[in-house]
C-alpha cells in the first residue's frame, strides 16, 4: 500500500469537518484516509509541509481545449467575431492531430495551474479520429477529466443541413462510451445544443438521449435569439429535465426560468471573465444566489485568456461584489456596511460547485476520509502571500500560479516543488506551436 503523510499545513478542507490551522494528511494509494490536527502513521513517506497551504483540486467546470494552439489570438473579439472567425473559420482547419497535441498541453496547463478535474467541452470534433485524438490527448497527461462530446458549429453549405437542424450523433457517443468504460479518472457526457441553439426536435432527441444514456447534458444558453423561444418549456413538459442538465452561461434566462430550474436541481456553469469580455452580460452568480444556488465555474476560452482557476474564482467573486455594492448604493445613497459574498464561497465555486456540476462531489470537490485524494499544495511563505491573516482569502485573492508548489489526482504527484511532472515537453510545445501556424495561415489570420 503505498502511503504519503503530508504533515504541519493549513488544510482548508471545503468539507464539514472544517479546517485545520495546522494538520496532517495521509494518502493511501489513491484515496484520502485521515485528516486529523496530528497522525502518527508507519510506512508512510513523510512530506514537510509547515509553511504550506492544501486545498482541494480546483474543477475547471467548462473549457474548450482544443482551442489552446490559439492562445491570445481571440483577446478582442467580440462574441460574435467569435462565433464567425472560430467556428465557422479557424475551427474547419483542424485535423486529430491539432485536436490531441491541443488538448493534451492544454491538459497539462490545467495541472500546472492547480486544476486536477477539467471539463473538456469538444466542440470542434467532426470524425470520430478527432473525438479519438481529443481524448487521448486528455488520457497521456493524468488529469482527471470529463469529456463532453459536442458537435461542430460551421456555416452551412448550399443543400447542406445547418448544424443546428442535425441532432446529436448518439451512436458516436455510445462508440465513446463502449471504448471508455471503466476509466477511474475519464467520464463520457454530451455538449448538446440546446433550445437556445437548435429546433425543437433537435432538442427533444438531445435530452432523450442523455436520458437514456444517463449522461450530463452540459449546453450553451444566450448569444442572440433562440431558435426555439418556447424550448424549455416543451422540454420540462416533456419530462426531460433535472439535475443532468447543465446550462453554461444562462444570459438569456428570465428570472421566473432561472428559479423554476433551480427548483428542478439543475446546474449552471458560468465563466465570468470570459463572459464579461465578449459581451454576454453579467454573470448569472449573484440572481443564482437569490434561489439559493451558486455556480461552478470554467475558464472557457483560452483563446482569449488565461486557464488559471483561481483567477476565474477571484474575478467572478469581484464582478458580483461590485454589482452589489452598485445596486446598494443606488437603492440606500451610501456604501453597503459589509460585502455581500465571502472569499470561502469564491473557493467553493471552483471546488466544491465544479464537483457538484459534474455529479462527483462524493469523490472529489473536498478534502475527505474516502475521497479521492485529489489536492492542491501552495507555498503561503512567498513574498506575495505573508502574512497570512485567513488562509482562504490568501489563496483566492494573493495566491497564483507561482504558489502552486504541487498537485495531486487519485494520489499520484502531477506536479512536485514547483515542477510539472510530465517530461520534456520542447518537443510538445514545438507541435503546439506548429499546429497553431497553420490553422492560423490556413484561414488567413497569421501575423
Amino acid at each position: 500500500m503505498a502511503r504519503t503523510l503530508l504533515r504541519g499545513a493549513t488544510v482548508l478542507t471545503m468539507d464539514s469537518q472544517g479546517d485545520l490551522a495546522t494538520g496532517d494528511l495521509l494518502v493511501e494509494n489513491d484515496r484520502i484516509a485521515a485528516i486529523a490536527p496530528s497522525l502518527q502513521v508507519d510506512d508512510a513517506q513523510v512530506l514537510d509541509l509547515a509553511g504550506h497551504i492544501v486545498i482541494p483540486g480546483l474543477v475547471n467546470a467548462h473549457m474548450h481545449t482544443w482551442q489552446t494552439a490559439l492562445r491570445g489570438l481571440a483577446a478582442n473579439w467580440t462574441l460574435l467575431e467569435y462565433f464567425q472567425k472560430m467556428h465557422a473559420g479557424l475551427a474547419t482547419a483542424f485535423q486529430p492531430e491539432d485536436l490531441y497535441i491541443a488538448t493534451r498541453m492544454g491538459a497539462l496547463n490545467q495541472l500546472n495551474c492547480g486544476t486536477t478535474t477539467l471539463a473538456d467541452w469538444c466542440h470542434n470534433n467532426p470524425t470520430p479520429a478527432h473525438n479519438d485524438a481529443a481524448i487521448e490527448g486528455l488520457l497521456s497527461t493524468g488529469i482527471r477529466a470529463a469529456f463532453f462530446h459536442g458537435t461542430p458549429k460551421p456555416d452551412p453549405k448550399p443543400g447542406q443541413t445547418p448544424f443546428w437542424e442535425v441532432p446529436h450523433p448518439r451512436r458516436e457517443v455510445e462508440r465513446l462510451l463502449g471504448r471508455h468504460q471503466g476509466r477511474p479518472l475519464l467520464a463520457i457526457h454530451a455538449a448538446v445544443l440546446g433550445p437556445h441553439y437548435s429546433t425543437l426536435d433537435v432538442a427533444l432527441h438531445d435530452f432523450r438521449m442523455a436520458r437514456e444514456l444517463g449522461l450530463i447534458a452540459s449546453m450553451h444558453q444566450g448569444g442572440g435569439a433562440a431558435r426555439t423561444p418556447d424550448g424549455w418549456e416543451r422540454l420540462e413538459a416533456a419530462g426531460l429535465l433535472g439535475p443532468h442538465i447543465n446550462i453554461v452561461h444562462g444570459h438569456a434566462l428570465s428570472d421566473a426560468q432561472l428559479q423554476r430550474f433551480c427548483e428542478l436541481g439543475m446546474s449552471f456553469s458560468a465563466a465570468a471573465e470570459s463572459e464579461m469580455s465578449q459581451g454576454h452580460g453579467h454573470p448569472l452568480t449573484g440572481r443564482l444566489r437569490r434561489f439559493g444556488r451558486a455556480p461552478s465555474l470554467g475558464a472557457d476560452l483560452e483563446s482569449v485568456l488565461s486557464g488559471d482557476m483561481l483567477t476565474q474564482a477571484r474575478v467572478a467573486l469581484g464582478i458580483q461584489r461590485s454589482l452589489d455594492n452598485v445596486a446598494y448604493r443606488e437603492a440606500h445613497g451610501t456604501i453597503p456596511p459589509t460585502s455581500t459574498i465571502t472569499t470561502r464561497e469564491a473557493l467553493s465555486w471552483v471546488t466544491v460547485e465544479g464537483a457538484r456540476m459534474l455529479q462527483q462531489l462524493d469523490r472529489i470537490g473536498t478534502l475527505a476520509p474516502g475521497k479521492q485524494a485529489d489536492l492542491v499544495v501552495l507555498r503561503a511563505t512567498d513574498l506575495n502571500m505573508q502574512p497570512v491573516h485567513d488562509a482562504v482569502s490568501s489563496v483566492v485573492f494573493q495566491a497564483s500560479l507561482a504558489n502552486i508548489d504541487s498537485v495531486m489526482v487519485a494520489g499520484q504527484w502531477k506536479k512536485r516543488a514547483g515542477q510539472l511532472l510530465a517530461g520534456e515537453l520542447s518537443h510538445d510545445l514545438q507541435r503546439l506551436r506548429e499546429s497553431g501556424e497553420k490553422i492560423t495561415r490556413a484561414m488567413g489570420l497569421a501575423p
